[in-house]
């Protein structure tokens, strides 16, 4: 019997806390010099709140593409609420912040709302290493900024 890796795929976001960040993301504790992602896949965490409307905002997108790129990318999210001690050692000082976690890269955050074609276009740059879409301007979508 053939079974599909992507059925067991992360199909939605995944709420986490300080230990699993540690065991999964980034162990800030045992190497604070440098970042060094701990995950097999590109990783995108959402640092939010349940009463932030902006976070809201990305909610819903961020179901979606936990969906489209299930077992391409982790999507992790950070409750400041519940894990205020997390969100003070990584230094998240406003919400919604989203860490974009490529393989042996530095991370890049981007803070604020963002709409799923933004993020989808991260997604491929940034996490998967795709060609940059360039909007109908011609200029590259701003707001990352590397860690």
């Amino acid at each position: 019997m053939c079974v599909s890796t992507v059925a067991f795929a992360q199909k939605k976001p995944v709420e986490i806390g300080k230990k699993e960040f540690l065991s999964k993301v980034a162990n800030y504790e045992k190497d604070s010099l440098s970042w060094n992602y701990l995950g097999d896949k590109p990783a995108i965490v959402d640092f939010y709140a349940d009463w932030c409307k902006p976070c809201k905002l990305v909610e819903k997108p961020l179901q979606e593409l936990a969906r489209e790129y299930a077992g391409r990318i982790y999507v992790y999210k950070v409750n400041v609420d519940k894990h205020k001690e997390l969100a003070k050692e990584i230094g998240i000082n406003s919400i919604p912040t989203i860490i974009f976690a490529p393989m042996g890269k530095d991370p890049q955050i981007l803070t604020g709302a963002m709409g799923k074609e933004a993020l989808k276009s991260y997604i491929e740059t940034v996490l998967l290493g795709n060609e940059s879409p360039a909007n109908a301007d011609g200029e590259h979508a701003s707001g990352v900024q590397n860690k």
